[in-house]
């Protein structure tokens, strides 16, 4: 008689042994004097390909779906802040500046975040509106890359997300003068337990005039997955005027109305 379970785990196995990677594939062991030699840091990824016809019709369903998938994995413990990315800015001479920052919406309009208007990335935003955002989910061996250009959100978007803040972060935005220089930890420690006095938990913080968001309308959004032997899947969508067809291969005109879809060489 066959036993249903022993077949069972007889397949997963065979699964298993399908899935691992060869020997050749397999990393060795660094010598202790070349196991922090970054030249020698790398790794092989066994992931699925990414098609331009499975693609959404626009950047920002497709971006739904992969950050569906990231937010699912973070809450296995397999990604952490699915929602950081790296936002980089310029100023009017052009010298660029990055940070992390945590994207806190994203529409068919695009992506948005919350910053002191006083800060680096404000100022310069204020000089030059054009940026780009990097989704760096390393785990999954996934990249997402927008350009675009970014404008402040309505007063009313801005309230409604300073409303949803912890009451200690709420008080943050009133004791940081991002990006100015300080004497001490101890200054800005006394600045929040000043207005933790004056704004107890429970009472209402008002929204700093000095605090807000911007959105980021993407001009091109870039999808990519890490594949063997470096030879990375990369498909960007970029904004156009007039009607277009579905996604195909190669660099030809795909996706919706206002969007074409390209395959780049990794």
């Amino acid at each position: 008689m066959t036993d249903p379970t022993a077949e069972a785990a007889d397949a997963l196995a065979a699964d298993a042994a399908a899935d691992a990677p060869a020997a050749a594939d397999r990393p060795r062991p660094a010598a202790p004097e070349t196991a922090l030699d970054p030249a020698g840091m790398r790794e092989q990824y066994r992931t699925e390909g990414l098609d331009a016809r499975t693609l959404a019709a626009d950047p920002m369903t497709q971006f739904g779906h992969w950050f569906r998938e990231a937010a699912e994995s973070a809450m296995l413990g397999g990604l952490y802040e699915p929602n950081a990315m790296i936002v980089s800015t310029a100023d009017a001479e052009g010298r660029p500046s990055a940070r992390t920052v945590l994207m806190k919406q994203y529409d068919a309009r695009g992506f948005v975040f919350f910053t002191n208007y006083g800060s680096r990335k404000a100022r310069e935003l204020a000089a030059n509106p054009h940026l780009s955002l990097l989704f760096p989910w390393h785990p999954m061996a996934r990249q997402v890359l927008v350009t675009g250009t970014a404008a402040r959100t309505s007063a009313e978007e801005t309230a409604a997300y300073f409303r949803s803040r912890p009451h200690g972060s709420q008080l943050g935005a009133w004791a940081s003068a991002q990006s100015e220089v300080i004497a001490s930890r101890g200054e800005l420690d006394r600045r929040w337990a000043e207005l933790n006095a004056r704004y107890p938990v429970g009472t209402e913080v008002p929204v700093p005039p000095h605090w807000g968001g911007f959105r980021v309308t993407p001009a091109a959004v870039e999808f990519w997955q890490g594949r063997r032997n470096r030879l990375h899947d990369r498909l960007r969508y970029v904004r156009e005027g007039g009607e277009a067809g579905r996604a195909g291969e190669g660099g030809r005109e795909g996706g919706a109305a206002g969007w074409r879809v390209e395959r780049l060489s990794p």
